[in-house]
């Protein structure tokens, strides 16, 4: 095999990151003969066709899947290359296109990205949220550097990409005070026939709570099913019902909504993914975010236990 020109494996990265032929002609200022020349060598080189035509449009073979995962990463590290030997003088923020899936709690979502805004680099964050089917397509098309999400991308997806373990909680239930002193029995009896909030079907973590109710011969009344976390905890707030929140972040839970906590499910297990397209996390930023949140977010709950009662009261 001759050696690849490399300018010729950019052009194929552009054809398929930009969806076409046409789309890449804009983006690289040549023409489309030009482009369709250049793939033509490069598959000469490698000895394997990249392209199939489908209609007026191009699909990559197998074997461009296989050049595109790793054209992917040698040129997100050129990339990276370029801001490492930039002018740091200039102070230009180095951006982070993320994508929060709906059902990823936002308060862990902020606490695994708060450490970019302490790097010694300026960062801007640019967080988008929705479906995370809708956000992988993103990540495919380089709209996005990370995603996070409460469940490992599904191996049905039509998106190649790596899915990286940041940690894991158990869960903890809070109820308002009000709520806590009518329902009075400990814990977990206090949650049968009580009324509860719930994720909304579909929650990886709804399904859990539901089999360890099951196996505690719990049956609370659900009065309210939420895609938004955040507006769960809000009802709970109100006294609508208990409801059920990771345990890493049952310390913030009682500050900002004044709810206490009454007890922990540990063997109830909700994890939390980075899913990016490189096989290994290089970028700096999300480099550092990855291992605080293995070090200090999701850090043994046996410690976390240590520093953190049963019941907090409010303003705990």
């Amino acid at each position: 095999m001759k050696n690849i020109n490399y300018r010729h494996l950019h052009v194929f990265w552009a054809v398929a990151t930009r969806g076409g032929i046409s789309a890449a002609s804009d983006v690289l200022g040549v023409t489309a003969q030009t482009i369709s020349e250049q793939i033509r060598i490069l598959e000469t080189t490698l000895g394997s066709s990249l392209f199939t035509r489908e209609g007026r449009g191009l699909s990559l073979t197998e074997q461009g899947r296989l050049v595109l995962g790793y054209a992917d990463e040698m040129f997100a590290i050129g990339q990276q290359l370029q801001e490492a030997l930039s002018d740091e003088s200039t102070e230009t923020p180095v951006r982070l296109r993320v994508g929060v899936a709906n059902a990823m709690p936002k308060t862990i979502a902020y606490r695994i990205l708060e450490p970019a805004l302490r790097m010694d680099r300026p960062v801007r964050v640019v967080c988008r949220e929705a479906d995370l089917d809708e956000l992988l397509g993103d990540l495919a098309a380089h709209r996005l550097e990370l995603v996070l999400a409460d469940r490992p991308m599904p191996p049905s997806a039509a998106v190649r990409g790596f899915n990286h373990l940041l940690g894991e909680s158990g869960m903890s239930f809070f109820g308002s005070p009000g709520l806590v002193a009518r329902f009075s029995a400990p814990f977990p009896a206090c949650l049968d026939g009580a009324p509860l909030l719930v994720q909304a079907e579909g929650a990886v973590i709804r399904g859990r709570l539901m089999r360890w109710f099951a196996d505690q011969g719990l049956r609370p009344r659900i009065v309210g099913e939420f895609d938004d976390g955040a507006l769960m905890k809000a009802f709970g707030q109100a006294s609508a019902g208990f409801f059920a929140s990771p345990t890493a972040i049952a310390e913030a839970v009682v500050r900002q909504y004044g709810v206490m906590k009454i007890g922990e499910a540990s063997d109830v297990r909700e994890q939390f993914y980075a899913i990016s397209i490189q096989r290994r996390l290089t970028h700096p930023v999300v480099v550092a975010i990855a291992e605080r949140a293995r070090t200090d977010l999701f850090r043994p709950e046996e410690s976390y236990a240590a520093a953190t009662p049963g019941h907090l009261p409010m303003g705990a």
